[in-house]
């Protein structure tokens, strides 16, 4: 298992030279990119490539999917990219119920068609907020996946927990689906609030060992993306990270 590295985690910890350096430096051997990292794609995949990194996959937002698919295509193509994910529908946009949904689904079942085209698998990316009940009762992710059958799922397991829901029960129902995860790691209630609740991977409360073992097990991920929202020390947070990873 070759960890990769969202690179989200580091955009407050620049120059991304030096970053890169350290991920390769503690073992990691591929990054997820994001937004703005893709300024100038020849320039970083050439970074990444002389330190042997790769960027099999990346985020990107439906907007760009949607309104700038070419400038889309061009920045997948210049990293090699396999594999995209949407990461995130601002609040406003969110649909209210379960017709909404679908509808959003459909959106994505249409880029996925199109990223097919050229060889690109796509997928949708979780928060908390997709495990959040409508009033009927329905879960937003069930809706999409069910809704979006040809697009695939980079499950992020620690926002699964904090939007309530028991990881291990949508492994088993939708692990066909998974075609990658984020790893990260919850700390103890009340504590590390300066970094959002999250810890180092391993530091936390999360189950690491039994939830690889299950992933490993149930899904199709290719793609283990280590990820820390909001780090006091993403360069320390990476290190650990991988550290610990290695003796779940």
């Amino acid at each position: 298992m070759d960890l990769s590295f969202q690179l989200y985690s580091a955009r407050n910890f620049q120059p991304w030279p030096e970053m890169l350096q350290a991920l390769a430096a503690n073992g990691y051997r591929q990054v997820e990119g994001y937004g703005d990292v893709y300024a100038n794609p020849a320039e970083f995949a050439a970074d990444l490539d002389n330190l042997g990194l790769k960027m099999p996959s990346g985020h990107f937002g439906i907007d760009m999917l949607e309104d700038d698919f070419d400038s889309a295509l061009s920045i997948i193509s210049a990293f090699g990219m396999t594999q995209v994910y949407c990461p995130y529908l601002n609040e406003e946009d969110r649909p209210k119920d379960a017709a909404g949904w679908q509808g959003f689904a459909r959106r994505l079942a249409t880029i996925g068609e199109k990223l097919a085209s050229h060889g690109v698998a796509f997928g949708w990316h979780n928060h908390d907020f997709e495990f959040v009940a409508l009033p009927d009762g329905q879960m937003p992710m069930a809706i999409i996946l069910e809704t979006a059958k040809n697009i695939s799922w980079e499950s992020d397991i620690a926002w699964i927990v904090v939007g309530g829901e028991d990881p291990f029960a949508w492994i088993e129902k939708y692990g066909d689906r998974i075609s990658a995860i984020h790893v990260k790691d919850r700390a103890p209630e009340g504590e590390n609030i300066d970094q959002d609740g999250w810890s180092d991977v391993g530091a936390g409360t999360m189950d690491w060992a039994a939830l690889l073992t299950a992933v490993k097990n149930k899904t199709n991920a290719s793609v283990y993306a280590v990820e820390h929202d909001n780090p006091s020390d993403a360069f320390a947070f990476a290190k650990n990270s991988f550290d610990n990873i290695q003796n779940f």
